[in-house]
């Protein structure tokens, strides 16, 4: 089991009901090896998905070249049909359907607290997935930013869960992952995402986006993303910032200047990808 990580609960939202179901792999002489979740948010006949990344081997056995091609596919296929027809649509034609190198098990019912979340959880539970931490897997923290004024926290900001990180990006211990609400930095990052940030932002910060954390509020928990922009003047050896300002990306949306002189913002991380959308 993983040990504490170095950051920070997404707070549930109202659930909603749905249902899923487990999608297996079934190859010739071989135990069906679950491979996938599909999720159904019922309110707004959504299909959501997510199925293992890696095709070449399932549970150490090598795939036949013609059967890999057809579960790399896979999840094109469903996802292109669910926008076609609909999630509700799908599900049934996998019950009816889905027999051969892939089957669906009955659907369950299932309360819905966050879809990416859920989706996290039923994919843990139910597909093999080793959390290897910060090779295969971020620390999801119990942190929610807002894309706009400081957001409230609870107090205590601890990793909640672990989860898989996106293809193609290489993990350190610096990552962790939380949800930004709000709509000042659309288009980029669309209100309720789990995003990917990075501890220790090197170098200059201006023009980044950066996790800021206003220390005098409330709780002592309230964070902020915005583009982080910044004017300097020499002074002796060193230099000053004489403008701070942090940006919003979406123009319905003000940015505003922090006091240079003010000790009271901490730029805690910086911002690196959208992992998934709620």
């Amino acid at each position: 089991m993983p040990g504490p990580a170095p950051v920070l609960n997404i707070a549930d939202y109202a659930g909603q009901e749905g249902e899923y179901c487990v999608l297996s792999a079934c190859l010739p002489s071989r135990a069906p090896v679950p491979v996938g979740i599909l999720l159904l948010d019922q309110q707004h006949d959504r299909l959501h998905l997510k199925l293992v990344r890696e095709w070449e081997e399932l549970e150490n056995q090598a795939i036949d070249p013609e059967d890999r091609e057809v579960l790399e596919q896979l999840s094109q296929d469903l996802e292109a049909k669910a926008r076609a027809e609909g999630g509700a649509a799908v599900m049934s034609w996998l019950d009816s359907n889905a027999s051969w190198a892939i089957r669906a098990s009955d659907r369950e019912k299932v309360s819905i607290a966050g879809v990416r979340r859920t989706l996290e959880r039923l994919y843990r539970e139910h597909v093999a997935s080793a959390v290897e931490p910060f090779r295969t897997h971020l620390p999801l923290y119990s942190l929610e930013v807002a894309a706009g004024p400081f957001r409230s926290n609870q107090e205590e900001i601890e990793p909640e869960d672990w989860v898989e990180g996106p293809a193609g990006l290489r993990l350190t211990p610096e990552m962790f992952v939380a949800t930004i609400r709000g709509r000042s930095m659309e288009p980029l990052i669309p209100d309720g995402s789990l995003c990917v940030f990075r501890h220790n932002v090197i170098g200059s910060r201006t023009g980044r986006l950066v996790l800021v954390r206003n220390s005098e509020l409330a709780d002592e928990n309230r964070f902020t993303v915005k583009r982080y922009r910044s004017e300097k003047a020499a002074a002796e050896d060193s230099f000053r910032h004489t403008r701070i300002t942090l940006e919003s990306l979406n123009p319905e949306f003000e940015s505003w200047d922090l006091d240079p002189d003010e000790e009271k913002y901490e730029i805690v991380a910086e911002f690196v990808c959208v992992l998934a959308e709620d």
